[in-house]
């Protein structure tokens, strides 16, 4: 990607950033206080951003620094006098301004990297394709339960950027991580997660390879006495964690990528049991959640009937939120106290409303059909589902399989689709191929123009008993800024029903 910037001192220094939303304005707000000329460019227009251009005048001439606006577009002329070019996440940096600059050597960076450069305290990165931002949730939550001074942010939607100076060198930094930050990544975290890599953002990432290599930067510049994650259960992170070796094949847009860990490695599964790290333990009602200590024995932390999140998934996602806090301190009671009392995140298997016999659930984080997936396994109740939204270019055959199976008695496990966004006609094509293809009969497919429609649709088609699940497998762009403001929008058109 070019050169890299050293951060070493900002007075005087020239940075351009593309995309004035929260990590944008963030990181301007931090460059300011340190004495840089800032350039801020976004694709909106003065009028949109007008607030927003004003908010970062005033605290630039409280700060004594220099900010201008180029909006409407990126042009080239942009690098002229540019001595470092951040991206905000929402920008690619396969964009000719971003291009032309790694051609030219201006070194890149984002708000993430420069966390990480300049945090006071050791910092703990998560990412993964799924669960990034629950298992971030509940490790800021475990070190805090442990008494611990906790700061949790990063693509989790708080830029911790611009709040360094809040941060003390005891502290613990819980920072979420994205592909797209990642990407730019010339350090990692001294303790890592990858919770697992699945076909995900291939609307941006040219390739699975390009995808994974991007993920793998969390891993890539670790150095021995640093600690890594790794879900035993994955295609990917599981291998690298039986072999010490991250290798991905080459495939568009990306070379073949080769590293040793140097970091010690702590799996968690929800299959087997593993020599360090978290697994599950028994079965039945005798299930629990097993953290293994490195050089100190087992400890048990609860069991699997007390968490109160729903489906296998979130106890891969707890599993792993325990070898991170307990490699940063936590006690065991502390991951208890956190595993038995969580209930979720926002827009994450989120029950907003039971009305009627039918609970109306809000999945609008599954913007990808393996999120939609996911979601589906968390019920044993029969489910009409709202799926669309922007495709990603992501393969649709495991939602159709899931929509066309049955239970033990030979009922649909999903009694009707709703589909609704941009995305809706490519769906109930997808639909339709694996019907035929596999002679089953026809899921019942009802296809709306907008989120409203699509609520309505499935008001009538509920039954007591059902669970009404948003969980679209596709991105909000189509029509929402993001997918918590589709879930907002969600939520209240549930709450309105009579």
């Amino acid at each position: 990607m070019g050169k890299r910037s050293s951060g070493q001192g900002y007075v005087g220094l020239r940075v351009v950033i593309l995309g004035m939303a929260r990590q944008g304005t963030a990181l301007a707000r931090f460059l300011l206080r340190r004495g840089a000329h800032v350039t801020l460019s976004d694709l909106r227009s003065q009028a949109q951003l007008a607030e927003a251009c004003r908010d970062l005048e005033q605290f630039a001439a409280a700060a004594g620094g220099s900010v201008r606006f180029v909006l409407g577009g990126h042009p080239l002329d942009l690098l002229a006098e540019a001595d470092l070019l951040c991206l905000s996440g929402g920008v690619s940096p396969a964009i000719p301004l971003v291009q032309e600059a790694v051609h030219r050597g201006i070194p890149l960076s984002n708000d993430a990297a420069l966390t990480l450069r300049h945090c006071p305290a050791p910092v703990i990165g998560i990412t993964g394709s799924a669960g990034k931002t629950t298992t971030t949730t509940l490790t800021g939550l475990m070190l805090q339960a442990a008494g611990l001074t906790t700061h949790v942010g990063g693509n989790i939607g708080t830029p911790l950027i611009d709040r360094l100076d809040q941060i003390g060198p005891g502290d613990k930094v819980v920072l979420e991580l994205s592909s797209f930050q990642l990407e730019l990544f010339d350090r990692s975290p001294a303790l890592a997660a990858l919770l697992n890599i699945t076909p995900n953002h291939l609307d941006r990432h040219p390739s699975m390879a390009h995808y994974a290599a991007a993920k793998a930067n969390i891993l890539r510049f670790q150095e021995r006495g640093n600690t890594c994650v790794l879900n035993a259960d994955d295609a990917y992170t599981g291998a690298w964690l039986r072999s010490g070796r991250c290798e991905i094949p080459a495939g568009e847009g990306q070379p073949e990528v080769y590293f040793p860990l140097q970091a010690a490695r702590l799996g968690f599964s929800l299959a087997a049991e593993l020599e360090a790290g978290a697994f599950l333990a028994g079965a039945g009602p005798a299930e629990c959640l097993v953290w293994r200590r490195p050089g100190l024995g087992d400890v048990t932390v609860c069991r699997a009937d007390e968490v109160r999140l729903r489906g296998r998934h979130n106890l891969a996602n707890i599993l792993a939120a325990c070898c991170l806090a307990g490699a940063a301190g936590a006690s065991a009671e502390a991951m208890a106290a956190v595993a038995t009392t969580f209930g979720g995140v926002a827009h994450r298997l989120e029950i907003v409303r039971q009305r009627a016999g039918v609970a109306w659930v809000n999945d609008s984080i599954a913007t990808a059909p393996e999120r939609t997936v996911a979601a589906l396994h968390s019920f044993d109740e029969p489910i009409v589902l709202l799926l669309g939204g922007r495709d990603k270019h992501l393969p649709w055959q495991p939602v159709a399989a899931e929509l066309h199976a049955r239970d033990a008695a030979g009922r649909p496990r999903v009694r009707a689709v709703v589909l609704f966004g941009e995305a809706a006609g490519l769906i109930e094509a997808a639909l339709a191929d694996y019907a035929r293809a596999t002679g089953g009969a026809p899921v019942a497919v009802s296809r709306q123009p907008d989120l409203p429609a699509a609520v309505a649709a499935a008001q009538c088609a509920a039954q007591p008993g059902d669970v009404v699940l948003l969980a679209p497998g596709c991105t909000s762009f189509d029509a929402y800024a993001d997918f918590a403001a589709r879930g907002d929008h969600f939520r209240a058109l549930v709450e309105a029903l009579p």
